[in-house]
This record gives C-alpha cells, sequence and structure tokens, in this order.
C-alpha cells in the first residue's frame, strides 16, 4: 500500500529500475512481448504467447526469457508482433509454427531470425528495431504512451514508465493551478468537438455542488476507428490517472467510464487496473496522503452510436434511453443526476497525466498554434500500412498517407481521405498538403473527428461512399427530433436512388438543401454533422454524381444496378471455369470469330447476372472486366 508520497517515491524508484532492467537487460534475463491488442489477438497472439511458454520449458530455458502481452504496436498490418528486450528486435507476422524458431535462433542461439523482420517496400533493407521502421519514424507518442512497452495489467510496470507522477504534482497544486496548467497547454477535447478542456473543467468547477462528476467517453462508434480501445487495453492507468486529476480539479470524487460492450478486453483490463490502483491506494481516501478522495466506476453501453454525444451517454449511465438532451444547460451546469459533470473521451484524459508530469510547455510545445500536442488515428482503407498511429498536430495529410502509411497498395491512384468518420468529410488531392489541425480541417470541409482516417483510391464511387455514411447515420440516429430522423432518410431515399440510376438532376439541389436543414436544425452532433459526407463528396465529385444521373453509369464500377460484366472474347480461352463458379448459370460457350480463325469463348447474359463477381475471382486471364 502507498499511503504517503515518500512510500510512492521509494515504489516508483523500485518499478523504474525493474522496468530498466527489463528494456535494458541488466536483469540477466531476455524478455518477449507480445502484441496483446484486439486485432493481434483475433490472429492468435495469445496462443502464441502461451506456445513460447511451452517450447521454452521444453528446452528448459523458462528462466532464461519471461513471455507476457503488452499493448498494440500499432502497425496493425503487420502482426502479430513478438519483440525481444533487451536488443529490441521485432518479429512480424508471427505465427504459431514460428515460435520454436525463435526460440532456438533468437533465444538459445543469440540469431536473428531475418526472414520474420520486416522489409521496407521497394528496398531489400530488412529493419531489425521497431524506431527504424517508417511507419514509425514521424509519430510521437503521448496519448499512446506505454502502449506497446509495458504489461496493461501490471500497475508496477506503468509505474516504472511514469503512471501517477503527473497525479502526484496535481495533488501539490491547487485545483485553480491545475486547471490552469491545463489552458496553458492548450490541450483540447480528441472527441471530435475540440472544445479547449481546461475551459470546460473550469466551468464546472465554477458551479458550486456538494457532488460532482468526471465522465470518460469511451463509446467509441465511428466505423474502422480505434483509438481509444487500443488506449484501454494499453495502458488504461493512463486514463485512470487523467480522471482522477480532472476531479481534483473540478472537485469530483467519482468517476464513470462509459464503454461500449463490445471492448471486452478494454473492459477486462480496465476492471484490472481499477482494482490494483485501489490496492496501492491510488484510488479511494486520502490519496498520496491527501485529504482528496476519488473512486472509478465502469458502465457498459449497448454499441449505439448517438451515446457518443455527451448528453444521450449521460442518459444512458442514468440508466435512461440514450437520447440527447437540449442544451443548456450544459453538462457542466446540471450534468449526470442532475450534478455538475464533465465528459471527456478516453485520448484527452491520457493526455492529462503527460501534461501534469512533463509540464504544459512541453505538451504545447508541439502542434500548431491553435492545435496543441498530438493526435492519434486510425487510419485505414486503400492504404499498404494499416494501423494506429500518433503524429503531431500540423502533420500534412500526404505525411500520413505516404511517408507513415506508406502510399496506396497495387499502385493505385489516391482519391479521397475520409477524416472524422460519419461526422467529417472527404479531403481530394489537392489538400495533401494541408496541415492536420481542428480548425483547419473544418475550413476544407472536414473535421478531425475522434481520429478514424479512411483512405480510399480510384476504385471508390463517392456516391456508394455518401451513402454508406448515410446508411450508417439512418441505422444510429435515436429518433428524438424530426429534423435528423426524417431528414436522413430522405437523403438516403435520394443517395439509393442515384446509385440504382433512378436520380434526376434536381435531386443534387435537393440534397444540399436537406443537408443544410439537418445542419441548422438538428438537436444534437449527430444530426448537425450527418450530411457533411454528402456536402464534401457533391462538392468535390459532382462529376460522378452527374455521371450516376445522366449517363447511368458509376465511373468506379461499384454500383451494382448501373455495372455490368463483360467477357473479352480476345482474351478468353473458353475454358469454362467462369461458368462452373457461376451461381446464376448466366455464362455460356460462344464462338468468337476473329480474323483469320474461329475459337470459343465465353459470354454473360446481362439479364441473368447477379454481379457477384464470382466470374471475374475465378478467371485466371483476367479475361472478364467492368463496365
Amino acid at each position: 500500500m502507498i499511503r504517503t508520497i515518500e512510500q510512492f517515491d521509494k515504489q516508483v524508484a523500485k518499478c523504474t529500475k525493474a522496468l530498466n532492467a527489463k528494456l535494458k537487460g541488466t536483469d540477466g534475463k531476455r524478455h518477449i512481448v507480445l502484441c496483446g491488442g484486439t486485432g493481434c489477438l483475433s490472429s492468435h497472439s495469445k496462443e502464441i504467447m502461451e506456445k513460447f511458454e511451452e517450447v521454452l520449458k521444453k528446452h528448459g530455458a523458462e528462466d532464461m526469457a519471461t513471455v507476457n502481452l503488452v499493448g498494440c504496436f500499432g502497425f496493425c498490418s503487420q502482426g502479430p508482433f513478438v519483440k525481444i528486450y533487451p536488443e529490441d528486435t521485432l518479429y512480424r507476422l508471427v505465427k504459431i509454427e514460428d515460435v520454436e524458431e525463435i526460440v532456438k535462433t533468437d533465444i538459445l542461439g543469440g540469431s536473428v531470425v531475418e526472414r520474420l523482420l520486416y522489409v521496407e517496400p521497394g528496398t531489400t533493407k530488412k529493419v531489425k528495431r521497431q524506431d527504424d521502421i517508417n511507419f514509425y519514424k514521424k509519430q510521437r507518442r503521448v496519448a499512446l504512451t506505454g502502449c506497446g512497452v509495458i504489461n496493461p495489467e501490471n500497475v508496477e510496470e506503468a509505474m516504472g514508465m511514469g503512471a501517477f507522477q503527473g497525479m502526484k504534482r496535481a495533488l501539490s497544486m491547487s485545483p485553480q493551478e491545475v486547471i490552469d496548467e491545463v489552458l496553458a497547454a492548450g490541450l483540447r477535447g480528441r472527441g471530435g468537438g475540440g472544445f479547449p478542456s481546461g475551459r470546460k473543467w473550469q466551468f464546472a468547477k465554477n458551479v458550486p455542488g456538494d457532488q460532482k462528476y468526471v465522465i470518460c467517453n469511451g463509446d467509441e462508434g465511428d466505423p474502422g476507428a480505434f483509438m481509444d480501445r487500443s488506449i484501454l487495453e494499453g495502458n488504461p492507468l493512463a486514463v485512470i490517472e487523467g480522471m482522477v486529476i480532472a476531479g481534483y480539479a473540478i472537485g469530483a470524487h467519482d468517476g464513470y467510464f462509459y464503454v461500449r460492450a463490445e471492448y471486452p478486453i478494454a473492459v477486462k483490463r480496465l476492471r484490472i487496473a481499477i482494482e490494483q490502483a485501489k490496492k496501492h491506494c491510488l484510488l479511494g481516501k486520502n490519496i498520496l496522503g491527501s485529504e482528496f478522495e476519488f473512486n472509478c466506476h465502469i458502465r457498459l453501453g449497448a454499441g449505439a452510436f448517438v451515446c457518443g454525444e455527451e448528453t444521450a451517454l449521460i442518459n444512458s449511465i442514468e440508466g435512461k434511453r440514450g437520447m440527447p438532451r437540449p442544451r443548456p444547460p450544459f453538462p457542466a451546469v446540471k450534468g449526470l443526476w442532475q450534478k455538475p459533470s464533465i465528459v471527456n473521451n478516453v485520448e484527452t484524459l491520457a493526455c492529462v497525466p503527460y501534461i501534469l508530469r512533463e509540464g504544459a510547455a512541453a505538451f504545447a510545445s508541439v502542434g500548431t498554434e491553435k492545435s496543441k500536442g498530438t493526435k492519434v488515428f486510425a487510419l485505414g482503407g486503400k492504404v499498404n500500412n494499416v494501423g494506429l498511429v500518433e503524429v503531431p498536430m500540423g502533420t500534412t495529410l500526404r505525411e500520413l498517407i505516404y511517408d507513415i502509411g506508406g502510399g496506396i497498395p497495387n499502385g493505385k491512384a489516391f482519391k479521397a481521405i475520409q477524416t472524422g468518420g460519419p461526422s467529417g468529410g472527404c479531403l481530394t488531392a489537392k489538400y495533401l498538403d494541408e496541415p492536420i489541425d481542428f480548425d483547419n480541417l473544418v475550413a476544407k470541409g472536414s473535421m478531425m473527428g475522434s481520429g478514424g482516417a479512411i483512405v480510399m483510391d480510384e476504385d471508390n464511387c463517392m456516391v456508394d461512399v455518401a451513402k454508406f455514411y448515410m446508411e450508417f447515420i439512418c441505422d444510429e440516429s435515436c429518433g428524438k427530433c424530426s429534423p435528423c430522423r426524417i431528414g436522413t432518410k430522405r437523403i438516403l431515399e435520394i443517395l439509393t436512388r442515384i446509385t440504382e440510376g433512378k436520380g434526376e438532376m434536381s435531386d443534387l439541389d435537393e440534397l444540399m438543401e436537406l443537408a443544410e436543414i439537418l445542419k441548422n436544425n438538428s438537436l444534437c452532433a449527430l444530426g448537425q454533422t450527418a450530411s457533411n459526407p454528402v456536402i464534401s463528396t457533391l462538392t468535390h465529385f459532382r462529376d460522378e454524381y452527374i455521371a450516376h444521373i445522366v449517363d447511368k453509369k458509376c465511373p468506379a464500377h461499384i454500383c451494382k444496378k448501373l455495372m455490368q460484366y463483360h467477357i473479352d472474347p480476345e482474351k478468353c480461352i473458353g475454358c469454362g471455369m467462369c461458368a462452373r463458379n457461376c451461381p446464376a448459370s448466366c455464362i455460356t460457350a460462344t464462338d468468337y470469330t476473329a480474323p483469320g480463325h474461329k475459337r470459343p469463348s465465353m459470354a454473360i447474359d446481362p439479364k441473368l447476372c447477379v454481379k457477384c463477381g464470382a466470374c471475374m475471382s475465378t478467371c485466371k486471364f483476367q479475361a472478364i472486366e467492368k463496365r
């Protein structure tokens, strides 16, 4: 138990020494760590860990090396990962059958398994260390501190990396001094709105009340987003520490984690972290010998996207239907159970310990004039290096997509990047050199959002993209206000008609009119931003909308009702493989008469074709194309 500052400092010194010994090898052991994020666990990293334990025991080497899971390494497209300390050797795409070789060659033999090292694209250079890979070179970890390094279920390893040092400093300051420090750092909410965190805390502090609350918004609902989940899986104690500091600043004694139930690993590790923090008296009464008391609670969300909106989230915690409340009053005045409350998302709270530990100036030294610090992005879609990245604010989209993301696969042309998920917009190639920050993205017709970044190439249909996001919004709208409930449905109906070749030019004007109605009249941000993908695609890709309406064609060959499969008789050899795999029996043999000769070919009946694509994926001669 840690009752005093002196006991805390003594424990930190012990933990720091142990962690440094692990990372630098001064304890005489090798340490094998595996990525324990959801992505790698789904690719059997836990089974790989168990195999390491089995093989080490078989060779009588269980005392030579330790094995455990850590948080997400970030480079998801190359997982599962195995890293070996103290050499910092990183193996990627590891399979269970590779374990024996790694143990024999590396752990026992002292040599690197060359075939499992990462190779930089376009070169034959094999990279041994994580920090030497281009994917990591331009990243800077603040919110992701400790992820991929420490065991997230071990409070002592977290303390060895500085956990609760920020809380220790905060408790030596007055609550107002803590808020002033966060204000000086320029921290803005990483959940999407970008509202200055210190100002939100100040509002809640200034409101009198015998009971106040801190709420952590872990209801991450954007398609393709996994930033908050990875932080909670990789270093949950950082978020707990941020919540305690926020509670001290505003005068709250209870905090609620609202995490979606679809994140079982994050929830499990969060529960473990809370229990370990309690055991060490870092939560509860008289924290670090002070008079401050703080306790953490967990509430699970059922997966409603609208509960990412703070007042809907508060309703859900209270046991009510997740629907937004009219504002004002804002949660800082009347929030959870009508008491003053602040709602910060996971990434925001994970940045707070860094600010208090390293100082506001250190945090503010990174980023742009109005957007300080770093931002975590879930980089996905048509990009070579899919994964979780944390970059300084002001990093350009080109650096994000090409330097870190490794560019577009298969030499395809970049078309757009969707930032901010369903609430954001698409940015085209002309914006590649624009710096990423809160205000600049909004000015260009998109938004930062919580950090989703989906890259699209020449094969994406932008009308279909707008339709996809509107389908999502229609499903997730709570229906409380009619502009959102009815307006999103009408927009989806128009987009569906256009993708089916039934659209009219007047639909484009109607789309823009409905988009403005939603933006100006919806109750919460879900409806207010729902039309952003429609507005941005109409602005930048109006020609694609016109092609669907006037020419009855989808330029990207994505919209099924406007697409046909065609067999090129000059490439077809008449093998019949496509016909044998066609579920609709719409492919028959025919004769192809070319100049000077006659040979068999295959042909598709467009009236019977269900456009499943089975023929195209089956053909070895690339004789089938979309039109």
